[in-house]
């Protein structure tokens, strides 16, 4: 039998490659399927243990994530240019160090995904890390092994296979399977990804293997970054070498003999980028004989013999045909221009969000308008400019309603913020965003309650508020539009296991103003209850290491205009009203001392390595503290990409503020 087994792995093994590396299949996919069946029966019969290299073992069991494990050598970044004059002057400087050596130079597309590390001992996958902070990658082995063009074996063929390989990657998703993904998690009530790379980042660092399986991950491999036992002379040689043992290496590299013939190679991939079937931000430019490397070596962040020629954003031009004001789900008004479609960055565009009144005003955008649309990071669409000149006479100024859109309620301008509100819970709008909202998978997580069955449950008037949804019956249920009894029946199971969901979950998923995850714990971390929570005072609330004015504010002002609706949860059995105020606080576990010990953190912006909660849970872990609000208490500000007032904040309070990177590496 062990031999039966051993044959089908390796013939297994051959078709995956054929398939997924090559894009050359010989079998079609039922016929890949029975051989994978066949496998997994023969591996049950046996009583031999299933090697980790099996077929078979790609997704696998329990959570992910969480260890730090140091780069054999650092994951650095590669200095950005971004016009032909840099490229020269990165020749010129390639060329002054090495005193006028002939230089060859290799040209490789650089693709818009998440940088990883892949590392093979004795042929076999055994860790995966991610970039992290250069230094050190977070191990993510086990979802790494889920795709499919990643080998668990490397091919024996007549390219001898090392004793240990480090090999360096981007993963990726392909940009048309975006829409399959975030059909589905719009179905689920998660929010869609905004681009392929955020798709692929928060698919490697999913807790569960076995949802990261279910994403359409791939990998370009495009660098030996330790090899034991082999030499390379060029960088042309180790792809060649890696293309043979089953790594899978982008097709459009390019030599060059000049940095004029980089050039051409980039204008080309300008003009047919949007061809390719995934993101590409640049071309990256690298020495290609190995001993030059060496030689021109590296500053502590960037290598010298390499650069990446960015792409500039892409631009186009449209006209407002009209603009629609849309409520979210705190009721704040968000003007959306409706556009001419224009294609762009590979892409159909037909509206760009404004923002708000006061952008509309500031940039003097009118209907009518003929505009430059751009795409920043070729993903978000957004007006950059406003062709002023075009102007027929015939553009019609915007006037932002006084009411709601949807409900007709007076809206709500305060000097506090620029935001415009409709202050009517009860407005359709906002009542779906904040089902959706509760539903979610950082609230209650209750899955099958998509946006399709939640404007049906709401148009139909079977929820009037997030507590109607324990009063749902099957029968009701199974009679909307692409329901059905079994639907029906788990939507009622799921619905039924959200009432144990933990209280900091409920409070979140209520969606109150100011009240976001972090919030939500540290009031619950206090008050312990929904009920002693919402008796508390403004002052209570306020006193608490943390939350501000505005916040206490917010709460107080939910929860006197909302009682029915906590009545209603409590009657539905939700367990967050039987924790008793007055229990004992839990013990906090002992964590031993660190940076993070006895300090008070605020994390904002994004970051590309972890969500912001993830963060939160590390700091928590050794011992900080963190809230939302940045005040003098605080001690650190972890500022991601995009950091807004909390950032003006910090510096205004001359709080020290840390990067991603100063953060990565403090953990």
């Amino acid at each position: 039998m062990q031999t039966q087994i051993d044959d089908l792995r390796a013939l297994i093994r051959h078709h995956e490659r054929k398939y997924y590396i090559e894009n050359q299949p010989e079998i079609s996919d039922a016929e890949f399927d029975v051989l994978m069946k066949q496998l997994e029966a023969l591996e049950a019969a046996s009583d031999a243990p299933i090697p980790p290299d099996s077929p078979t073992q790609r997704v696998g069991g329990g959570a992910v994530l969480g260890t730090r494990i140091p780069h054999r050598n650092p994951m650095l970044s590669l200095n950005n240019s971004y016009d032909q004059q840099e490229l020269k002057e990165f020749g010129e400087r390639v060329r002054r160090l090495l005193e006028d050596e002939p230089t060859e130079y290799i040209t490789e597309l650089k693709i818009d995904g998440l940088g990883v590390s892949l590392i093979y001992e004795n042929g076999v996958f055994t860790r995966g890390l991610t970039r992290g902070d250069g230094e050190y990658g977070e191990d993510i082995t086990d979802n790494l092994r889920t795709i499919r063009s990643v080998p668990l074996r490397l091919t024996e063929t007549d390219a001898e296979i090392p004793s240990v390989l480090e090999a360096r990657g981007e993963v990726f998703i392909p940009k048309h399977r975006l829409d399959d993904i975030n059909v589905q998690r719009e179905a689920e009530g998660e929010p869609p990804f905004a681009n392929p790379r955020n798709a692929a980042a928060g698919s490697l660092r999913l807790q569960d293997a076995a949802i990261t399986a279910s994403r359409p991950l791939d990998i370009f491999v495009y660098n030996l970054n330790y090899v034991e036992g082999i030499e390379f002379s060029t960088h042309t040689e180790s792809l060649e070498k890696m293309k043979r043992w089953g790594l899978k290496c982008n097709p459009h590299t390019a030599c060059h003999k000049s940095i004029e013939a980089v050039q051409n190679y980039y204008e080309r991939w300008v003009a047919e980028r949007d061809e390719l079937p995934y993101e590409t931000d640049g071309v990256v430019v690298k020495v290609n004989r190995l001993s030059q490397q060496h030689e021109l070596g590296a500053t502590s962040k960037y290598p010298r013999w390499a650069i990446a020629y960015k792409f500039n954003a892409q631009q186009a031009i449209t006209t407002i045909e009209r603009i629609d004001v849309q409520v979210g789900r705190t009721g704040v008004l968000t003007p959306v221009a409706i556009l001419v479609p224009v294609t762009l960055a590979g892409a159909t565009i037909t509206n760009a969000t404004l923002h708000n009144e006061q952008e509309i005003q500031t940039k003097d955008i009118r209907i009518g308008d003929r505009i430059v649309l751009e795409r920043a990071g070729d993903v978000i669409p957004k007006i950059v400019e406003v062709l002023t000149a075009d102007r027929t006479g015939n553009e019609k100024a915007f006037e932002f309603p006084d009411q709601c859109p949807v409900c007709d309620t007076p809206v709500q301008r305060t000097e506090d913020e620029v935001a415009v509100r409709c202050v009517n819970i009860s407005c359709i709008a906002q009542l779906k965003r904040r089902i959706a909202h509760y539903a979610s998978r950082n609230a209650l997580q209750i899955e099958g309650l998509g946006p399709a069955t939640i404007d049906q449950l709401v148009d139909e008037k079977l929820v009037r508020d997030v507590a109607d949804l324990y009063d749902l019956e099957i029968e009701p249920l199974s009679k909307l539009e692409r329901m059905g009894v079994p639907s029906a029946r788990n939507l009622v199971h799921q619905i039924e296991q959200s009432k144990t969901a933990p209280v900091e979950k409920v409070l979140f998923g209520l969606g109150i103003f100011h009240v976001g995850e972090t919030v939500a714990e540290l009031l619950i971390e206090h008050f312990l209850s929904l009920d002693a929570l919402s008796k508390a005072t403004l002052e209570a609330i306020e006193s608490v290491d943390g939350i501000g004015p505005q916040i206490a504010e917010s709460v107080v002002n939910f929860f006197s205009q909302n009682q029915p609706l906590l009545d209603n949860l409590r009657e539905a059995g939700l367990h967050c009203f039987t924790v008793a105020a007055d229990m004992p606080r839990p013990e906090a576990s002992a964590v031993p001392d660190s940076f993070f010990s006895g300090k008070t953190f605020v994390v904002t912006g994004s970051l590309d390595s972890m969500t912001r909660t993830e963060a939160s849970k590390e700091i928590k872990a050794r011992g900080g503290k963190v809230t939302s609000s940045v005040t003098s208490k605080t001690d650190y500000l972890i500022a991601g990409e995009g950091a807004g007032s909390k950032y003006a904040k910090a510096v205004e309070l001359d709080i020290p503020i840390l990067t991603e990177a100063d953060f990565f590496q403090k953990l």
